[in-house]
């Protein structure tokens, strides 16, 4: 009989306990590690766990999953880099960066960034761990990332989803861990990828004004809009030129045009778009007849589709409708992320992809890789799901001002300095929108000698192609040491 009443209390209770799955808010695991990077063995202690996040009145209402990379062998923590490091969404976890960009593994990809089996990871002989440490934030709901037991979670909403509110909770969330790991003295940076660069910019100015923690630089890989302005006829212009790097990447152009090297051809297209696209744009409907003709002819020659599609949309080319109307007579449609990559559709007709042909590529071999690493190597062992994309919706994007805010902390702090990174062939984040946000992130133009940019072969996450992994991780290695100040050297301008 006690048999039977304790099997009936394990039916009832146990679906409610899997479901709620919980995970202690404040706990981390270390493990001792070693990596080859660069033709040099470094030794280093991986801490991966979860940091609180607290209420205005001390109650922990989330805990953050993060991995944290420290070199073992360094005695001045002082004059050692901390790399703060965030991808985006908003909703996705760090698992990109993490494992396919600076971390000190790598998934198994082929050279172009194409998932292989068997799925898993290896040493990154690339990692910036050997000039810094590193640390990866998952934000609420991303990666083992959860709001805390017990709590209104539909009330808490409004203090984790949304620009702003990010920004304020990410804050305090660093400005913990900083505490706890002892690197105040420590040079700091944050790295954000996507909407992290609008995570990062953000937080540039929060930290600096609500934490006095000042920064010595930023780096946005893939960046959004940042809340700079461009709608209108400056927005559908700007997509000129990554319709030109696609089209020039599957061999779409006039031979003349083809033989170019991408970088040779791209001034002429980014030219094109500025001084005679805008205006044509800016005239609508009122525009002469001939002039129009002539701008038509000269972007069907630069984006590589026919003239009547382009006069069809009022010179107002869609990016859906470029990534399915390219190949659309070879039966393929381009990625969205990446336009290296190929889809098939239902149907070659219609206006847009039926999926991301990158993204579901990618997620092949990025899952299965983070799960085997984080419980495999790390030692973190949950049965909370790990979210490559986790619910944050709705999203609260209202007065993004993160541009502006990363302008105004970088006039506050003459230390700071800031790089933008892109692909080529990136259509969510292009990177000629990318190029505009840093010409009108300083009007002034008296910050543009702490501004830089670069730019890659690739798409979205340029570091999958591994010749641009070389070269990011080697720009990346640049810029900190570049913007680190030198002993004795003032704040002043």
């Amino acid at each position: 009989m006690k048999k039977l009443l304790l099997f009936l209390l394990l039916i009832a209770v146990t679906p409610a306990v899997l479901a709620q799955r919980p995970i202690n808010p404040d706990s981390a695991v270390t493990t001792k590690q070693q990596v080859t990077i660069k033709g040099k063995r470094i030794s280093y202690n991986a801490t991966t766990g979860m940091q609180p996040v607290w209420d205005e009145n001390g109650k922990t209402i989330a805990g953050l999953f993060y991995t944290y990379y420290e070199r073992s062998d360094i005695k001045d923590r002082a004059t050692r880099p901390l790399v703060i490091s965030f991808n985006g969404g908003p909703g996705s976890a760090s698992v990109w960066m993490h494992i396919a960009y600076t971390g000190p593994r790598l998934l198994n990809i082929d050279d172009e960034g194409y998932p292989v089996q068997p799925y898993g990871y290896r040493e990154n002989p690339e990692s910036i761990l050997d000039v810094a440490d590193i640390v990866y934030v998952n934000p609420v709901n991303t990666g083992y990332s959860r709001m805390a037991e017990g709590v209104d979670k539909e009330k808490l909403k409004e203090k984790f989803f949304g620009v702003n509110a990010d920004v304020k909770y990410l804050a305090e969330w660093i400005n913990t861990f900083v505490s706890r790991k002892g690197r105040w003295a420590s040079p700091k940076y944050l790295i954000g990828e996507s909407y992290g660069t609008t995570r990062v910019s953000g937080l540039a100015l929060e930290l600096q004004n609500s934490h006095w923690m000042y920064l010595n630089g930023v780096i946005l890989v893939s960046p959004t809009n940042l809340g700079i302005e461009r709608s209108g006829p400056v927005e559908a212009a700007l997509r000129l030129p990554y319709f030109a790097a696609t089209a020039w990447y599957h061999k779409r152009l006039p031979q003349d045009l083809q033989q170019k090297d991408l970088e040779a051809f791209l001034p002429e297209v980014e030219a094109f778009t500025t001084n005679e696209l805008v205006p044509a744009l800016v005239r609508g409907g009122f525009i002469e007849d001939a002039k129009k003709k002539e701008i038509v002819a000269k972007m069907a020659r630069y984006a590589g589709i026919s003239e009547q599609s382009i006069q069809q949309h009022n010179l107002n080319v869609p990016t859906n409708f470029f990534w399915k109307e390219l190949l659309r007579n070879d039966g393929f449609t381009v990625g969205r992320l990446d336009s290296r990559y190929k889809g098939i559709d239902r149907q070659d007709a219609g206006d847009r992809p039926d999926f991301n042909s990158e993204l579901t590529a990618w997620l092949h071999a990025f899952t299965p890789a983070i799960n085997m690493y984080l419980r495999d190597e790390l030692k973190f062992k949950t049965d909370v799901k790990y979210n490559m994309f986790g619910p944050v919706h709705p999203w609260n994007r209202s007065n993004d001002r993160t541009g502006e805010n990363l302008r105004q902390a970088m006039a506050q702090n003459p230390y700071l300095h800031v790089m933008f990174q892109a692909g080529y062939y990136d259509g969510a984040t292009d990177y000629f929108n990318a190029k505009y946000s840093m010409w009108q992130l300083d009007p002034s133009g008296k910050l543009k000698n702490r501004l830089s940019w670069k730019a890659y072969r690739s798409g979205h996450m340029m570091y999958l192609r591994k010749e641009d992994l070389v070269k990011s991780n080697d720009d990346l290695r640049e810029f900190i040491k570049a913007s680190l100040a030198k002993p004795g050297q003032p704040a002043m301008y």
